[in-house]
């Protein structure tokens, strides 16, 4: 039995008091940032094998099923927003397509077709990486994905959260991040879904930081999309430059972000 189906190590759950069941949850989940760090290598492999392909042109995407898609997503629409690059950049695909973001679709991730048909609507290059995410690791949407990727000469990379899975001899470069048995036996959303979510905030935000898309420690691209932000993005110009806080928000306004704003007055 695959370590993400094992029995929980508690059991008479319903029969906890809440605050038994909120601490042993918490004690589970302190294991998983342990069981990334011992990732890290894989990790470190899959990142420095991204960033050439795309400072070449290429995107990435991210194929999965259920929460694995949805994680997948939800890196991806979070790096224009946050590095300003274009929203065709890093691509989040589920199965079951949009609809499947809010709502399971029935036998969705069975299908081992479907998911280059997927990819194949966005176009694809030979600078393009493909990350299969699938916590049990035997996912057909998207094993078969990456099967796909492969032939067309793609890189292609997963996360799983069990060891020597079909999916992890699939990919080219795979992270396995074994988390152990969920709290309750089988609901990946939460350790493994928690895993994969660490890993994806690892995978993009070091690809962009190596792409030039934070300076120091600051997102000098993020769009300006609330009044959050723009505040944010004054005080950064205003660190940068000893300019006061009037000046610093027009020049803000004026050249449209961080980077934009502090190059122009360098350039003075």
């Amino acid at each position: 039995m695959s370590t993400t189906e094992s029995s929980s190590f508690y059991d008479n759950l319903e029969q906890m008091d809440i605050a038994d069941l909120l601490a042993n949850m918490n004690k589970e989940d302190h294991t998983v940032p342990f069981a990334v760090n011992k990732a890290i290598p894989q990790i470190e492999k899959l990142v420095a094998a991204i960033i050439p392909r795309m400072e070449k042109g290429g995107r990435l995407f991210y194929i999965g099923a259920g929460t694995s898609g949805r994680l997948g997503i939800l890196d991806a629409s979070e790096c224009p927003p946050t590095y300003g690059v274009p929203f065709d950049l890093v691509i989040g695909i589920i199965a079951g397509g949009d609809m499947a973001i809010r709502k399971a679709v029935e036998n969705a991730e069975d299908d081992p077709n479907q998911a280059w048909q997927d990819i194949q609507a966005f176009g694809f290059n030979e600078y393009d990486t493909v990350i299969g995410i699938a916590a049990s690791g035997t996912t057909p949407y998207v094993i078969g994905g990456l099967k796909a990727a492969n032939e067309a000469g793609l890189l292609t990379g997963c996360i799983t959260c069990n060891a020597e899975t079909p999916l992890a001899a699939t990919a080219q470069l795979p992270v396995e991040a074994v988390v152990g048995p969920e709290f309750v036996t089988g609901s990946t959303r939460m350790k493994s879904g928690t895993a994969q979510k660490l890993v994806l905030n690892m995978i993009s935000t070091s690809v962009m930081i190596k792409l030039g898309r934070v300076k120091g420690n600051k997102m000098v691209d993020m769009q300006l999309s609330n009044k959050k932000l723009v505040n944010r993005g004054t005080i950064m110009i205003m660190e940068a430059t000893g300019l006061g806080q009037a000046e610093a928000y027009d020049m803000l306004l004026q050249h449209g972000s961080v980077r934009a704003a502090v190059e122009a007055f360098e350039g003075r």
